[in-house]
């Protein structure tokens, strides 16, 4: 997957939530909901946090570093092949997990859990499901996730990181009618200090009630 020009693509300008004692713990068991297998019920105050979208490839799993510019991390083979998984990305994820609902919104699907939280101690998620299967594939576009994004998250604000975007995406977050942000990385740096900022700063101000929808 050639890497992307484009750091980050904001569609609202919004701030970090504050947090609270009485928040779940993140990758805490939950039922499931109604609507669908993969959507958790947390409770109202999972409910008030707004969403956070990961995928993986791209994001926590790198690729397209120069030799010699390797980024924090190590390489591990997932279904047979090799994946450069960031330590770094998943330091950050775990940092955003009390502000944000985290999920997979990757083509690894079930695969998340089985491999990435014994390989970076991150927590088991909700994780989306594609009608197009596209595991140990790279694609250069993002536009094939909308349609699984937009059941799942209804009328939630949500942030979306993401290494292969589209002007499909840009339009389809332009156009709903919740606060909605997508970051944009690196595949050859992943999930950063930058973006975690990006999305933190957003949160916040959404919790301050700062956003313009």
């Amino acid at each position: 997957m050639p890497a992307k020009e484009d750091r980050s693509a904001l569609t609202t300008d919004t701030e970090r939530r504050p947090l609270g004692d009485d928040q779940p713990a993140l990758g805490a068991e939950a039922e499931r909901h109604p609507l669908g297998d993969d959507r958790p019920v947390l409770g109202a105050e999972a409910e008030r946090r707004p969403l956070l979208l990961v995928d993986i490839d791209g994001v926590i799993s790198l690729f397209a570093f120069e030799v010699g510019a390797q980024p924090v991390g190590s390489f591990h083979s997932i279904d047979g092949i090799p994946h450069f998984l960031s330590s770094g990305a998943a330091e950050h994820l775990l940092a955003l997990g009390p502000i944000f609902e985290l999920v997979w919104a990757s083509g690894w699907e079930e695969k998340a859990n089985e491999y990435l939280p014994h390989l970076l101690g991150l927590p088991a998620l909700p994780h989306l499901s594609f009608e197009r299967r596209v595991r140990g594939t790279r694609h250069s576009n993002a536009h094939w996730k909308l349609d699984s994004i937009d059941a799942y998250a209804g009328s939630r604000p949500l942030a979306w990181i993401d290494d292969a975007f589209n002007e499909a995406c840009h339009e389809w977050a332009s156009a709903r009618g919740a606060p909605t942000l997508l970051v944009q990385t690196m595949p050859a740096s992943g999930l950063t200090q930058r973006e975690a900022e990006i999305l933190e700063r957003w949160a916040q101000a959404l919790a301050q009630g700062s956003t313009s929808r």
